[in-house]
């Protein structure tokens, strides 16, 4: 019943509308008196997309009737958590993202070439120190400790104090054990400067990681790593033939003349074109984040351990083939020093095309996928290495099935790199210092399992190379499908 306007409301209307104002449950059904949307109105309103917007409604009057919408300010949707995060790398022109790569990557292959650009200098250190051929490379194995030892104390010191600092100083002592190794004046003293020397490489190594995952996140993430670890592959194998062109043109000594100046330039660089990229607000407060507790996080996440073991593995079963080539291609098949230098090469491109086809694959599949792939063609190539060779006379029937073995190896590498750094971005420099020492410390004590198999199977062959790779392959798959398990990970953010 319509009441006139400026009538009286009756006790009954009023009852009425309490209830409604209410939210009465027994008054489910409209007012008659209320008027009715037309049926034609109605239609047309449903067949509308209905769209979502940042807005909220208004209202006018004593009763909340909405009248329009108006926009929700920037900083209120990004404190309800609606608007993607942006990482600082995202906000970077392709030009500065290039410089980047190069600087980074600069920084990241101090290390390789630290340790491996002397190696073809070893004769000549036994003949001018008068010594044994163990004695020099024990050289080598204070190098790769000094290295590991470096990245385990420079990682954990750049998540609270910064990246540039530590740098500074790990460059710095580089430099100055560089130039000691250049006047060493026996084997002890050259001992010495080159556990300095690898400490002083590590801080390069893990700080170029650190400052990408400060950078980065996600599928580009993926990109920039694949970047840096084509130099953390290709390094180690271009390392010894540059350094084996050196020594055509100076004494062994100059090649510390080169590290020095290599490490004076990677120093100058750090100095006036490499920014902070954590800043204080950033870093840990060192009342909560003690070294224990940092490795403590890492280490107690599972994938993090299982990718650990993954990249441990190839890098072992890389350093394998590193160690016995020389001798398996000039010994066994002989080919010259040119012919062994075309198939690094050869053998190089191979790394470099599977670092930048991972990056892609990872962006678009997942990296835990991609390893599913490349760990398999690992354990596959490194079968058919002894098997081709045995079907077919000649070096390529190992050289092949070793083209995929490294190949193979530039897809796990980096993929490994993203699963672990990706999950911990508040201990970026912990994570990589972790997996930088597994990978060159875990490949120090198997690669000389070679020369282990060797002399119970009568020389470096074909087969004793390729039963550590093998090994090694198992150990990366078993550990990607028991420990990381690929089905519980999701897709990489944007």
């Amino acid at each position: 019943m319509f009441q006139p306007r400026g009538a009286p409301v009756t006790s009954d209307h009023r009852d009425s509308d309490d209830a409604r104002r209410d939210g009465d449950p027994h008054d489910d059904h409209p007012d008659a008196s209320e008027p009715q949307e037309p049926d034609a109105a109605r239609e047309r309103r449903a067949r509308e997309p209905r769209t979502e917007t940042h807005a909220i409604p208004t209202a006018t009057g004593l009763i909340a009737i909405p009248t329009g919408s108006i926009s929700v300010p920037e900083y209120v949707r990004e404190a309800s958590r609606e608007t993607a995060h942006v990482h600082p790398g995202d906000k970077l022109s392709a030009g500065r993202r290039f410089a980047y790569v190069l600087l980074l990557g600069a920084l990241t292959a101090l290390g390789p070439f630290t340790v491996d650009l002397y190696l073809p200098a070893f004769p000549a250190l036994e003949s001018e120190f008068d010594t044994t051929a163990g004695a020099v490379q024990l050289t080598l194995t204070g190098t790769m400790v000094g290295f590991a030892v470096g990245q385990l104390i420079v990682g954990p010191l750049s998540d609270v104090i910064g990246r540039r600092t530590p740098l500074l100083i790990a460059t710095t002592l580089h430099l100055f054990a560089s130039t000691c190794a250049i006047f060493s004046p026996d084997l002890a003293v050259l001992g010495i400067t080159r556990v300095l020397m690898g400490i002083g490489a590590a801080g390069g190594a893990v700080v170029a990681m650190a400052m990408v995952r400060d950078l980065f996140a996600g599928r580009r993430l993926v990109i920039m790593l694949s970047r840096l670890a084509l130099v953390t592959g290709v390094a180690p194998v271009i390392a010894p033939l540059i350094g084996s062109g050196l020594l055509q043109v100076m004494p062994w000594r100059g090649i510390f003349v080169v590290l020095a100046c290599y490490g004076a330039l990677i120093l100058a660089c750090a100095l006036f074109a490499l920014p902070e990229t954590r800043p204080k607000h950033d870093r840990v407060s060192s009342g909560n984040t003690s070294i224990r507790h940092r490795y403590r996080v890492v280490f107690t996440d599972r994938v993090y351990v299982g990718v650990l073991a993954i990249g441990a593995m190839t890098f072992s079963g890389l350093f394998s083939y590193l160690s016995s080539s020389s001798f398996l291609f000039q010994t066994e098949y002989g080919l010259s020093t040119i012919q062994y230098g075309m198939v690094f090469a050869v053998n190089s491109l191979g790394l470099i095309a599977g670092n930048q086809i991972a990056a892609r694959l990872a962006a678009r599949f997942g990296p835990q996928w991609v390893l599913a792939f490349s760990t398999g063609m690992l354990l596959v190539s490194a079968i058919a290495i002894p098997v081709c060779a045995a079907l077919i006379d000649g070096p390529w029937g190992v050289i092949a099935p070793l083209f995929v073995f490294m190949t193979s190896c530039g897809f796990t590498l980096p993929c490994a790199q993203v699963l672990a750094l990706d999950r911990h971005p508040d201990a970026a420099g912990t994570a990589a210092s972790v997996l930088g020492a597994a990978n060159n410390g875990i490949a120090g004590v198997i690669s000389p399992l070679v020369g282990v198999v060797a002399g119970l199977t009568g020389g470096i062959t074909p087969l004793s190379m390729a039963s550590i790779m093998i090994a090694c392959s198992v150990l990366g798959i078993l550990a990607l499908w028991l420990v990381v398990r690929p089905r519980t990970l999701g897709q990489l953010s944007d």
